[in-house]
C-alpha cells in the first residue's frame, strides 16, 4: 500500500512539475499506477472507463451553462445592474462598493463562473469606484471576495462537476449553495459598512427607473433557479431555459454579434474540452484509487487517531487552504474527492453538505497567493501588484473560512431541503 501511494504521489509531482495538464496528469497516474501493480488490460479498462464517465447525461448541462456565461459576459448586463443598482445602494453605508457584492451576486446567478463574474463586474465597477474616490483597498478586496460566489451561488459549473463526480443530486447541490452564498454575501456587505462610514447620499427618485435596469437579470435568475426549484426543469432544461433567456436579452440589446456569437461559441468548446479532459481523468484515477483500497485504508487511519467529526473537517480545512496555494479549485476537487469525500461520510456528515463544504474553500484557494485565480484577474483588470491585492482581500478570505465553521456547527445551513 504504502509502494502504491508513493508511486502515485511522485508521480504527480513529476508531471504537474513539468507543467502538463492536469488532465492529463491524472490520466498519466492512473495509468502508471495501474500498470505497475496489477496485470490488467489497461488501454481497455482507460477506454471504457472514459466512455462511462463523459457519457453522463448530468454533464450536457455543462456547456450550456457554460455557453449562457460566454453570451451573457458580451452584453452590456454588467453596465444595466451597475446603473440600476446605484440608486438603491449609494445611501448604504459603504456606498457604492457593495455594488462589487450585490453585482458578482446577480451575475454569479447567471454566469455560473467565478472567473466570468469577477472579470465581468471588475471591469465596471472598478473604474466607477476609483473615480468617485473610493478606497481602492476596499474596492480591490471586495471584488475578489465576492467574485468567488460564481463558485457557490448556482448555477455553479464546479458544483456541476462536483455532483456529476460523487453522484449526488445537482438540483439538491444549487439549492444548498443559495443560502451559504446569500450568507456570504451579506457577511461581505457588514464587513463593508464596518470598513467604511463613505455615502453618496440618498437617491431615491430613480429607483423606479433603475428596476427597469435590473429587470433582464432578475427575469434570467428566476427562469433559471426557479424552473429548478419548483421542479418543472432538471439541470439541463434549465441550462436550455438560461441560454434561450441569454439570446433574448442580446437581441433586445442589440449587443451580440455573428463575430460574437462565434466566439462564445468558440469560448464554450475549448472551456468544456479542458473541463471534459479533468473529468476522464478524475474518474479514472478515482476507479484505480478504488481498486487499491486507498479511501478505505485513509478512513481507517484517521479512524485510529480517535478524532472528532469538528476535528476531522478543521484537518481537511487546514489541508485544502495550503493546496489552494499552489494548485486552482477545480484541480484540488478532482484530485483530493476519492480520499475526501469516505472520510467525510464516516464523520457524519452527507455528500450534498461536503460539496458545499469544499466548494466554499475552494473559494478561498481563489484569493490565496501565489495561485489565487481571481487576484491574477483583478491584477489584469486593475493594474494593482499581487501582493497589494492579496492584502486586501485576506479580510474577506477570513470571512469565508468564518462560514466554514458556521456550516460546520450548524449543518441544516446546507442540509436544510434534503
Amino acid at each position: 500500500m504504502i509502494a502504491v501511494i508513493s508511486t502515485m504521489l511522485f508521480l504527480f509531482l513529476c508531471l504537474l512539475g513539468a507543467g502538463y495538464w492536469i488532465g492529463l496528469t491524472l490520466l498519466a497516474v492512473g495509468i502508471g499506477t495501474l500498470g505497475l501493480f496489477r496485470e490488467s488490460d489497461v488501454a481497455a479498462f482507460l477506454a471504457g472507463d472514459m466512455w462511462r464517465s463523459l457519457n453522463s447525461p448530468e454533464l450536457a448541462a455543462l456547456p450550456l451553462f457554460i455557453l449562457m456565461g460566454e453570451i451573457l459576459y458580451r452584453t452590456k448586463l454588467a453596465d444595466q445592474m451597475f446603473e440600476g443598482l446605484r440608486p438603491w445602494l449609494s445611501s448604504v453605508r459603504g456606498g457604492l462598493v457593495h455594488t462589487n457584492v450585490v453585482g458578482c451576486t446577480l451575475f454569479a446567478a447567471v454566469s455560473g463562473s467565478s472567473a466570468a463574474t469577477t472579470a465581468t463586474v471588475g471591469r465596471i465597477t472598478l473604474d466607477q469606484l476609483e473615480a468617485r474616490g473610493y478606497d481602492r483597498d476596499l474596492a480591490l478586496g471586495s471584488l475578489c471576495g465576492a467574485g468567488t460566489l460564481g463558485f457557490l451561488i448556482p448555477p455553479s459549473i464546479i458544483l456541476i462537476i462536483y455532483g456529476v463526480l460523487a453522484d449526488t443530486s445537482i438540483i439538491d447541490l444549487f439549492i444548498a449553495g443559495i443560502l451559504p452564498g446569500l450568507i456570504l454575501a451579506a457577511s461581505y456587505m457588514a464587513y463593508i459598512a464596518i470598513a467604511s462610514n463613505r455615502t453618496e447620499g440618498t437617491n431615491s427618485h430613480g429607483r423606479l427607473k433603475s428596476l427597469l435596469q435590473l429587470g433582464p437579470v432578475f427575469g434570467l435568475i428566476l427562469a433559471v433557479i426557479g424552473s429548478m426549484y419548483v421542479g418543472i426543469a432538471g439541470p439541463t432544461e434549465a441550462a436550455s431555459i438560461g441560454v434561450f433567456g441569454a439570446l433574448v436579452i442580446t437581441v433586445l440589446q442589440r449587443a451580440l454579434s455573428f463575430a460574437g456569437l462565434k466566439e462564445a461559441l468558440m469560448g464554450t468548446v475549448r472551456t468544456c474540452a479542458m473541463i471534459g479532459l479533468i473529468v476522464a481523468g478524475a474518474f479514472f484515477l478515482s476507479k484505480i484509487v478504488a481498486i487499491f483500497q486507498l479511501p478505505q485504508t485513509a478512513a481507517a487511519a484517521i479512524a485510529d487517531l480517535g478524532l472528532a467529526p469538528p476535528a476531522v473537517i478543521f484537518m481537511l480545512l487546514i489541508f485544502y487552504v495550503l493546496l489552494g496555494m499552489v494548485m486552482d479549485g477545480l484541480s484540488i476537487i478532482v484530485m483530493t474527492l476519492p480520499i475526501a469525500l469516505p472520510l467525510v461520510q464516516d464523520a457524519g456528515f452527507s455528500t450534498v453538505w461536503f460539496g458545499i463544504f469544499i466548494v466554499i474553500v475552494v473559494e478561498m484557494s481563489q484569493i490565496t497567493p501565489p495561485v489565487g485565480f481571481n487576484l491574477f484577474i483583478v491584477q489584469d483588470i486593475s493594474g494593482e501588484s499581487i501582493g497589494r491585492i492579496a492584502r486586501a482581500s485576506f479580510p474577506f478570505f477570513l470571512i469565508i473560512a468564518a462560514l466554514v465553521v458556521l456550516m460546520t456547527v450548524f449543518p441544516g445551513l446546507i442540509t436544510w431541503h434534503v
